[in-house]
């Protein structure tokens, strides 16, 4: 099983080096590297061009830059990294076995900051996804190509794009549950503080499934969704 390996990216040249050369050992090993850029302004597709198999520009946001990155494809199998995110050396491996009796999943995340509430909200969110079997992009979701082109990729909205995949990829059956860790940056917990942070996600998660427009949760988060 080939996988390919799509990384949306939005101004993160600092963040790229340490991120993509782990995955260097990854493309050796068969895997297709694709990194969707958002309109960068920092530099970001140069630093990125020789260190993967494919650079791709997208309208910014990170459902159209993960689409996009998802038609440039040619592995049997998609994992979607964010580029604060790492998984662990062996991950290709760990997503091909989970695949082989599952047709979508996600790891446990850990994130990482200097707040001493991070490691509670970490067990919360695994939890939180193994009861229901919903998982955020911050969990490195990996899916089959042919049930994600099936089910149309993701639903080009500026905030909870990968909850509602995960809810109709839930559809189909519970997701292997990997546990990792994927370690991911808490630097909007150390920016915001993490309680201030907590009540924020519950909040917006809660308008989310009462069927608040995800343009206005993702103002409320703190991005500024591009003109339609």
């Amino acid at each position: 099983m080939r996988l390919s390996i799509i990384v949306p990216v939005l101004n993160e040249a600092e963040r790229l080096p340490a991120l993509l050369a782990p995955l260097q050992a990854w493309r050796a090993d068969g895997c297709q590297l694709i990194v969707a850029d958002g309109g960068s302004a920092d530099g970001s597709p140069a630093i990125v061009r020789p260190l993967c198999d494919a650079l791709v520009e997208a309208p910014r946001g990170r459902a159209a830059q993960m689409n996009a990155g998802a038609r440039e494809a040619r592995g049997d199998a998609l994992l979607f990294l964010h580029a604060d995110t790492h998984l662990p050396s062996h991950a290709p491996a760990l997503v091909r076995a989970a695949l082989a009796g599952a047709v979508w999943g996600r790891f446990d995340v850990r994130i990482e900051g200097r707040s001493l509430w991070l490691p509670l909200v970490s067990r919360m969110i695994n939890w939180r996804s193994r009861l229901t079997g919903v998982a955020t992009g911050d969990q490195a979701l990996f899916v089959r190509r042919d049930v994600f082109e099936r089910l149309g990729g993701f639903a080009d909205v500026p905030l909870m794009e990968d909850v509602e995949l995960t809810k109709r990829l839930r559809s189909i059956g519970r997701p292997a549950c990997l546990r990792g860790p994927a370690l991911t940056s808490g630097r909007r917990w150390d920016r915001h503080g993490a309680w201030r942070t907590i009540l924020l996600m519950w909040r917006l998660r809660a308008e989310y499934f009462c069927g608040a427009d995800p343009r206005r949760l993702a103002v409320k988060y703190g991005y500024a969704p591009r003109d339609s």
